[in-house]
């Protein structure tokens, strides 16, 4: 039996939670589940929740994703946090612009000014 890879791995800076997703593709509804569950534990872990997804290694998304982004950013609002959204390709952040997800989320060109843009 195999050991499956955890759908995302999280680094700590400072007080924000730096999400990378293991996966290159979030399509199935048990690997968006999955991704949903971290995230949520993550986000109920503190009172003021920094959370930052590097989207670097994502080539495709699924609507149930995005769906499931939109959950995690009322969440996160919810517990008075802050919620960012960094390397996202040209061909994923089209569906954000078309949906006007962009207006939603955060959504920044690097880790770097993603990490610059949360206020203390």
């Amino acid at each position: 039996m195999s050991e499956s890879i955890p759908p995302v791995s999280v680094i700590q800076n400072k007080d924000i939670r730096i999400v990378e997703f293991t996966n290159n593709k979030i399509l199935d509804e048990a690997n968006i589940a999955d991704i949903g569950q971290t995230l949520i534990s993550l986000i109920d872990e503190r009172d003021y929740p920094k959370l930052l997804l590097d989207f670097s290694s994502v080539d495709h998304l699924s609507s149930a994703a995005l769906g499931m982004l939109i959950n995690i950013n009322n969440r996160v609002k919810k517990k008075n946090g802050q919620l960012r959204l960094a390397n996202i390709k040209q061909q994923i952040l089209e569906v954000f612009l078309l949906t006007k997800l962009n207006k939603l989320f955060r959504i920044l060109p690097s880790r770097d000014e993603a990490l610059a843009s949360f206020t203390q």
